[in-house]
């Protein structure tokens, strides 16, 4: 094995807790919830009386980002997910409790990947749902959405409500610009408004010599020595080019012509005739400090034979994806207005207090522990049912068999973590069910249940989908007051499976044809709900699942990734997977 695919880890599932917990340890003015993987500032009871307060968060492997931004002038808190999978909603939840400001409210930074958006989105909506239940009112809570990479090529950007650019190093220009704002003792309004200018005026581009190695899963794929891929994403997508490398004193300016010459660039900047702006030089996370100060040199002379004024410049590591041999440019542009220009300068030379920014940073500890950050717990009586039991199992089987295979077509679209999430959250029930904590004769308190446990096993964005869909089917039996098993016939299932997908539906875009799981979810509710047949509602499945690989894709990861082979989606076969054990169960 090569050094690339080595890493200090003892578990690579405690690997994300464990990190933030050394953070915490190295960094005296931050506190650490180790079950929610939340990390936030000591003083957060007294900070959040004086200002507006703000956290982001997202997959782990982007080190420091998001929890080294942590500390007063920055982020109040981050939350983290698995390596490169969103947290979840309750994870979110969590941390929108912990820091919300009753007076000043608080802003929400999301970048732009489907995961975060949905797991996010649900977090906000769930905690204005509260909020409005106990006679507390609609909360003062705003959200942002960084979308700052011009190097995509996402033919639905402007299509369908596409999923648009993905969130990179900007983010962190966003955090030290709203951060700062809200330091000063402005507005919710006014530090949304910031946190807003800096997203519509800022683009990144990144390329890469290798993709990075995944601790626990080893080397997605590899580029060839004379390589380098641009435009390759944080969580190893694939770059829109592969292409020879070349000399740093070509690829570098080519870097920031791409930048100036992207539509949304040109967009933004037609009516700036002064082009100043902040540059911004991140360390992908395995690039050595010698060959960053070069990238940094050639990039501020690149923007300067451009006609660009770099005002400011920083250089270092904001925004990694772990680490990966690479380097992005942003440039953020400033306005013309000289007042203008003068303040937001000003905001991003106020001092932050957190270890990705500058240096270490102590406060008196003011209390920081609150009750509300642990929301109601449901308890349900956990009663058996053999049929369910054997669905369980069978299910289970089936995804083991299949994770292989699953595993693989994710790992030629992205970071190739599909199987082991599904297989993942297929053991979370099975276990769930061997130790009759599930109440298995209850099907809408059974599905609730396994929603959470999914929640808590999988995470990402096919985790929340699941658990969206066992939410909304949860809900329609309820509807439908099934209390037991023995009312339930097939074509019932089938006609909850659908109104479970309109409750699905209401939080994603993805539709069948977009080559995403659903084009094996929507035939197998619908054939089931029309025949009671649940082999033929396999077959539809099946047969989805199969034809997503003559698809293009339009929703998920996917959509960044221009390949030249036809597979399948990993998402979709991973479903079928598990409903040909269920089927299985029900018919042999």
């Amino acid at each position: 094995m090569s050094s690339a695919g080595k890493h200090f880890v003892s578990d690579p599932k405690t690997l994300v807790k464990n990190s933030l917990c050394g953070l915490a340890i190295a960094n005296p003015h931050l506190s650490f919830d180790e079950q929610q993987k939340v990390t936030y500032t000591k003083d957060l009871a007294e900070l959040r009386t004086k200002q507006v307060t703000l956290f982001c968060g997202g997959g782990s492997g982007h080190e420091p980002a998001h929890a080294g931004f942590v500390g007063h002038g920055m982020l109040t808190a981050a939350v983290s997910g698995h390596v490169f999978a969103s947290p979840t909603s309750s994870q979110v939840l969590s941390c929108l409790r912990r820091v919300y400001s009753e007076e000043h409210g608080t802003l929400v930074v999301i970048k732009n990947y489907t995961g975060d958006i949905l797991n996010f989105g649900r977090a906000v909506e769930r905690f204005k749902s509260e909020r409005v239940n106990h006679g507390k009112g609609m909360p003062k809570v705003e959200t942002v959405v960084v979308d700052d990479d011009v190097g995509v090529v996402n033919p639905n950007d402007d299509a369908e409500g596409g999923v648009g650019r993905r969130g990179l190093a900007a983010t962190v220009l966003v955090y030290k610009l709203a951060g700062a704002q809200a330091a000063a003792g402005a507005s919710l309004a006014a530090v949304k408004e910031v946190a807003e200018y800096a997203i519509a005026n800022s683009f990144t581009i990144g390329c890469a010599l290798n993709a990075a190695s995944v601790p626990g899963q080893g080397m997605p794929r590899s580029l060839n020595d004379n390589e380098i891929e641009i435009g390759m994403g944080i969580h190893n997508e694939p770059g829109f080019e592969t292409k020879e490398l070349q000399p740093a004193d070509i690829l570098v300016p080519g870097l920031v012509k791409h930048i100036v010459n992207s539509s949304p660039f040109k967009k933004s900047s037609d009516a700036v005739t002064k082009r100043r702006a902040v540059l911004l030089v991140n360390n992908l996370g395995a690039t050595s400090n010698l060959e960053m100060g070069l990238v940094t040199k050639l990039a501020a002379e690149s923007c300067k034979a451009q006609g660009i004024d770099a005002v400011r410049v920083f250089s270092g590591t904001y925004m990694t994806g772990l680490a990966m041999p690479g380097a992005s440019i942003t440039l953020l542009m400033l306005p013309d207005d000289d007042a203008r220009c003068a303040d937001l300068l000003s905001l991003v030379d106020a001092p932050a207090f957190c270890p990705g920014w500058v240096n270490h940073a102590r406060v008196n500890d003011a209390g920081s522990t609150d009750e509300s950050a642990q929301g109601p717990t449901i308890q349900f009586k956990p009663e058996s049912d053999s049929t369910w039991e054997k669905v369980i199992s069978e299910a289970y089987s089936s995804v083991v068999e299949e994770e292989p295979q699953v595993t693989l077509l994710d790992q030629l679209m992205g970071d190739g973590d599909c199987g082991q999430v599904l297989l993942s959250g297929a053991t979370g029930i099975r276990d769930a069910a061997q130790q009759t904590q599930l109440p298995l004769n209850d099907p809408a308190a059974a599905l609730a249940q396994i929603s959470s446990i999914v929640e808590d096993a999988m995470g990402g964005t096919s985790g929340i989908i699941y658990c969206l869909f066992l939410d909304g089917l949860a809900q329609q039996l309820r509807a439908l007051n099934i209390k037991d098993n023995s009312s339930l016939t097939s074509q019932l299932w089938g006609k909850a499976m659908l109104g479970a997908l309109d409750t699905l539906y209401q939080y994603t875009s993805a539709r069948p044809g977009h080559r995403t799981l659903i084009d094996a979810l929507e035939p197998f509710a619908r054939v089931l709900s029309q025949t009671g047949n649940l082999n033929a509602a396999l077959d539809a499945a099946d047969k989805g699942a199969a034809s997503t690989a003559q698809m293009q894709a339009k929703r998920g990861r996917a959509v960044y990734v221009q390949s030249k082979d036809s597979v399948a989606d990993a998402g979709a076969v991973g479903l079928v997977a598990v409903l040909k054990g269920v089927v299985r169960a029900l018919t042999e």
